[in-house]
């Protein structure tokens, strides 16, 4: 088995770093990675980042958004979270989690902590998750990964994945929020992640015979080819969602209430409508028709509202405001 571990907390650089080796030519040996993001919602493939995503928090905190390539649904991480990755070849048939999760399992039981690999994707301590895994299959390999909640901050992943109860009507998978614990409260004797992360490495080492993953110059290169046009793109993070519809209602100080409807195809608004409380003097449906095609970006957004007066549309509304009702 082959082994590589990043040293980067950058998730764009490690998603990209897991499809350069998942793709790496010639590697039929399985190989374990174990990496860290720091600060950071990763979302499934198929989900509809408008839905799992508190944006008005991730803006205000500095959280980075990234896609995965694989399904499954939206988690967080920081530096006391640790993921693992195998990839191994894949010979068909069904989608196996449990037999990935199995070694990470033994490697927690040697510090005392009993775990259960419990539903299609989830470990847990005492009925509480504290590993979501998810698995990308092609060309005769699996990609699976998994978090670790070694000693996360669990008032963040619930404000980061707390969204506003806009109805959102989407194909995308949406998350099923559960019960979430760190295992650093269940380990014999109490260490930091570094040297959880230590332990789970010498675990794995003595479980598996393996060798140091070296990557090459042209491996290096790929992967920040990819992160800088692939994994780190507004196209690939929030365009590439599901199209879908949102309603949105606000009450907004100094201008009233306003319903939003909105159409989104690829990030970018197909259909806008307004409706509610407020004054104006011109005609709404004009600045609606303005935005048509704009991304469902604050700086598209800004862009496109350059020289506009929301205030004509909707009275006491100023810009900002208006780009926090499109975007949260």
């Amino acid at each position: 088995m082959l082994y590589l571990e990043s040293t980067s907390t950058d998730p764009y650089y490690n998603l990209a770093l897991e499809q350069v080796v998942f793709d790496g030519p010639g590697q039929l040996e399985t190989c374990c990675m174990l990496w860290q993001n720091d600060n950071t919602i990763v979302v499934g493939k198929h989900q509809n980042t408008l839905q799992e995503v508190n944006m008005a928090y991730v803006r205000e905190h500095d959280v980075r958004v990234a896609r995965r390539l694989s399904g499954g649904g939206a988690v967080y991480h920081d530096m006391g979270n640790v993921n693992f990755t195998f990839i191994a070849p894949h010979e068909g048939g069904e989608m196996d989690f449990s037999s990935f999760c199995r070694p990470v399992a033994a490697a927690l039981a040697e510090l005392g902590v009993t775990t259960e690999i419990s539903g299609r994707n989830d470990m847990t301590i005492d009925g509480r998750k504290f590993s979501g895994n998810s698995q990308y299959v092609k060309h005769g390999r699996v990609m699976h990964h998994g978090t670790i909640l070694y000693d996360s901050d669990l008032s963040v992943v619930g404000q980061a994945l707390k969204v506003p109860e806009d109805k959102i009507t989407s194909k995308g998978l949406q998350s099923v929020r559960s019960r979430v614990t760190n295992v650093r409260p269940y380990v014999k004797e109490d260490f930091p992640t570094e040297a959880f992360l230590e332990r789970l490495r010498n675990a794995l080492w003595k479980m598996y015979p393996m060798k140091q993953l070296e990557l090459t110059a042209e491996q290096k290169a790929q992967v920040e080819h990819l992160r800088a046009t692939l994994y780190s793109t507004w196209d690939w993070n929030f365009g590439a969602s599901p199209a879908c519809q949102i309603v949105k209602k606000r009450r907004i100080e100094g201008c009233g209430q306003l319903e939003v409807h909105m159409d989104v195809e690829q990030g970018t608004l197909k259909t806008l409508h307004f409706y509610g409380d407020y004054f104006s003097m011109e005609e709404p449906e004009k600045l609606a028709e303005l935005l048509l095609g704009c991304a469902l970006e604050e700086n598209a957004l800004t862009e496109r509202l350059n020289g506009v007066e929301p205030g004509r549309y909707f009275k006491g509304m100023d810009r900002d405001s208006l780009c926090r009702l499109l975007l949260q």
